[in-house]
């Protein structure tokens, strides 16, 4: 099959690229580089990149007619939430306009299958953990989660009208690199707190700062389900296929089913790494959930799909992996 990845230049894009390769699958990769990488679509194995942004429909229009795109995988959106707050305007515009562009040049070409870079981060702060699909209490607590959310919405209305099929993934929080150590997280454009904390295991920065450690938790810092980013992209590729056997749209949560505190992290990274860093507690920031974790099993019945890494991977390949690779790309 013949996929279009946009942001497929990108971290969690590349891992699912290279997954696709593995299946004797041909990717075009589409990706605006403000983010990404070149190297990273290269080194997954896409058979082309295209440098562009989804709100381009002449560019959009010329790669469908170009190339026999028979889905779509869309990664391609800004991801920060703190900035999300300061900026919504930036992120509605790319994260929703960007999308309904890219999804409006699908049915110009007859292209009826799409998968959904979605978080979790349209549920907020849930009523009741671990979070399963069947919770109908969505409560973002930042334009980003918003924009997901919306294009979540958008993407129900175009089945019902136009027949284009999605399957919306709910991730959680991605982490770690691959286990080869090939392909890995650029912490130079990222604000996601394993590579922030790998900085102050390696050096590169003077600590690690806990925005808020005066919640309701076990230790007064946020819980999240941290998510390899391997099982990601194999979740990706394993609803690809369930689109393409069922014709069906649908949305699924993926996660451990575990929630680790920000302490916790920062914990198991000073024992991998061997390296007691030094850690700041500042004030909470706007747009953090308190504690969130995944209830995967619709993914684990429906995908035949559950998480195989846990903390402690994750914290060791993104150690090697940043280790090895201190400039990012």
């Amino acid at each position: 099959m013949k996929v279009l990845v946009t942001g497929g230049a990108g971290y969690i894009g590349s891992q699912t690229v290279r997954e696709l390769v593995n299946l004797n699958h041909e990717v075009i990769v589409l990706d605006s580089l403000e983010l990404g990488h070149a190297q990273l679509a290269e080194a997954a194995g896409a058979s082309r990149l295209v440098e562009g942004n989804t709100a381009d429909a002449a560019l959009l229009d010329n790669l469908f007619g170009q190339e026999q795109i028979e889905a779509v995988i869309h990664f391609a959106a800004y991801k920060n939430a703190g900035e999300s707050v300061e900026k919504p305007g930036k992120y509605f515009t790319n994260n929703v306009a960007g999308t309904q562009s890219l999804l409006d040049a699908m049915l110009r070409h007859n292209i009826k299958h799409f998968i959904f870079s979605s978080s979790c981060a349209i549920f907020g702060t849930p009523q009741n953990v671990p979070v399963s699909e069947t919770n109908n209490f969505f409560n973002p607590e930042s334009p980003y989660g918003e924009s997901k959310l919306m294009v979540e919405k958008v993407l129900k209305w175009y089945d019902l009208a136009h027949g284009l099929k999605s399957i919306s993934l709910r991730y959680f929080n991605a982490a770690g690199a691959s286990l080869d150590g090939k392909l890995g997280e650029d912490w130079t454009v990222t604000l996601n707190l394993v590579p922030l904390v790998m900085k102050a295991a390696l050096g590169k920065a003077p600590s690690v700062k806990i925005f808020g450690a005066d919640y309701p938790t076990p230790d007064g810092t946020c819980i999240r389900d941290y998510i390899h980013v391997v099982d990601l992209a194999v979740a990706h590729v394993r609803a690809l296929e369930y689109l393409q056997e069922f014709n069906q749209s649908n949305q699924y949560n993926l996660g451990t089913g575990h929630g680790s505190s920000v302490r916790q992290v920062i914990d198991t990274t000073k024992r991998i790494s061997g390296s007691d860093f030094k850690v700041e507690e500042v004030t909470r920031r706007p747009g953090d959930p308190v504690a969130i974790w995944a209830d995967s099993s619709k993914a684990e019945r429906e995908l035949k799909w559950k998480a195989r890494y846990d903390l402690d991977t994750i914290i060791r390949t993104a150690y090697e992996w940043h280790k090895n690779h201190p400039n990012g790309y």
